[in-house]
């Protein structure tokens, strides 16, 4: 918490009911003395957003909004928000979506007609606490050492909770199945050095193809995966092709010693939602192999 002790915790607070809004407001307006601002969304859509521009430490979601209603409202949150811990209110017990909600990653889950200042503030501070100690302790088992995506075993976690939220909220999802091709030759012609430095490039290539909500992870040594909510300006198919592009892109501009060159596989699903995140790999997975071998049977032809 050391870096919050010197200014005050940015919290806000996602409510589309202005008079429980400003009834916070009011209840915390020695906010200055407990060390907390809050700033007001109405609706979900509003605090993603606010999200996107940096300096919130945590957030106040109610789960009944003007744009999006009940547990859908927290996954959505959740998976387009990691990065910010989330404390549910509601306005009734719940024991069942209180569980929920804790499973899935939310910290805490408060009933507005039982909290008190004290405990909001409170609330707030272990929270933000609970949320870096997690976040700390996920990134050693999860994250990818060289590239920084997701390891398979992040890959496999999160990519539960997209199914989840792809199944609440009714939205299609898209996995995209990459190998780098020739990557051995990389590494033996011209050094592993090099061979990371392309693996870096992949990486790189995928972050700007892809959204920042979307699971990207290094799913073994030269192969990726993209597990992606379908948006309503794009398809599965427009993904793939900007994918393709920016490789283009970069074999044209780049100084380095090759050239790269990948094989992709998608599998997309929207009207079986039940869909495992196994299935959806393994479908993606033998895509991209039959791309794979149907370049390898077109080289033998051309010589």
């Amino acid at each position: 918490m050391s870096s919050l002790q010197h200014r005050p915790i940015k919290v806000l607070l996602v409510e589309s009911d202005e008079d429980y809004a400003a009834e916070v407001r009011d209840s915390l307006s020695g906010g200055k003395a407990a060390g907390l601002e809050i700033e007001v969304a109405s609706e979900l859509s509003q605090a993603l957003a606010r999200l996107s521009q940096g300096g919130v430490d945590a957030i106040l979601l109610a789960l009944d909004l003007a744009d999006s209603r009940g547990m859908v409202t927290f996954d959505r949150a959740f998976a387009l928000a990691p990065d910010f811990p989330i404390i549910v209110l509601t306005g009734e017990p719940d024991e069942e979506a209180a569980v929920a909600a804790l499973q899935g990653g939310a910290q805490d889950y408060l009933v507005k007609s039982e909290v008190t200042p004290g405990m909001l503030v409170r609330a707030v501070r272990h929270a933000i606490e609970r949320h870096r100690l997690f976040s700390a302790l996920r990134s050693l088992s999860l994250i990818d050492d060289l590239t920084g995506l997701y390891n398979r075993r992040g890959f496999a976690d999160l990519g539960e909770q997209y199914l989840k939220l792809a199944r609440r909220s009714g939205r299609g999802v898209t996995m995209v199945y990459l190998d780098l091709d020739r990557f051995k030759t990389i590494n033996d012609s011209l050094g592993h050095h090099v061979g990371d430095r392309a693996l870096l490039k992949v990486a790189d290539i995928l972050r700007a193809t892809f959204r920042r909500s979307d699971i990207i992870a290094r799913l073994g040594g030269d192969e990726f995966g993209v597990l992606a909510l379908e948006a309503a300006d794009e398809s599965s198919d427009l993904l793939v092709q900007r994918l393709r592009e920016r490789v283009v892109d970069f074999n044209r501009s780049s100084p380095e010693p090759y050239q790269l060159s990948v094989s992709i596989g998608m599998a997309r699903h929207d009207d079986d939602l039940r869909v495992r995140l196994d299935d959806l790999v393994a479908e993606a997975d033998s895509a991209m192999y039959r791309e794979k071998h149907g370049k390898r049977a077109a080289a033998l032809r051309e010589r």
